[in-house]
């Protein structure tokens, strides 16, 4: 015996997985420009983001008998403090995304294909000084970003990872009119 240890794993594939239920938060200040979180690295439990797709709006799982945009207000606020906020539209049907095949059967747990998700664009109502990525949730949630800035809406879908992509470009197309609107 050499001692080797040797890993008998099966192979898992992607369409016996289903699509993880989420949110997505598209986040716009008075001048119409979003928001998004710089992702923590030894955060990322969809894989390591390839160099300069750090950047991502909020977005989190739905739980148990949580409503979509009860998990959108939830998940805004676990991740960047915020609740002074208006509710402007939400996607009409659900958007998703599968992962690389690389990733599938080991990232999000191994146990989901990807993630379809509801996506909802709300109006930030607050003062700056309410967001606190580093400090999020009124200091009782982890961390997910290092930093934060508002960002045009088509620049989005440059900025994420190449397999959320396709989701990014609907949530922009979708949304875009209200990002021409200034409070």
């Amino acid at each position: 015996m050499t001692g080797k240890v040797v890993s008998f794993r099966k192979k898992v594939r992607a369409e016996d997985l289903p699509y993880r239920p989420c949110v997505g938060i598209m986040l716009l200040n008075r001048e119409g420009r979003v928001f998004v979180g710089n992702r923590r690295q030894e955060d990322n439990s969809e894989g390591v983001a390839p160099q300069g797709y750090t950047w991502q709006m909020p977005q989190g799982g739905i739980d148990d008998g949580e409503d979509a945009l009860e998990a959108a207000r939830r998940e805004l606020f676990e991740e960047t403090n915020v609740s002074s906020l208006k509710v402007l539209a939400q996607t009409p049907e659900w958007l998703t995304y599968d992962l690389p095949e690389d990733q599938i059967g080991i990232a999000l747990k191994g146990k989901y294909r990807g993630q379809k998700q509801k996506w909802f664009a709300m109006r930030f109502m607050g003062d700056e000084s309410e967001i606190d990525v580093l400090n999020p949730g009124g200091g009782e949630s982890k961390p997910e970003f290092s930093g934060w800035r508002w960002e045009d809406a088509k620049r989005l879908p440059e900025l994420i990872v190449p397999f959320k992509r396709q989701v990014y470009e609907q949530v922009v197309a979708t949304f875009e009119v209200l990002t021409r609107i200034s409070v």
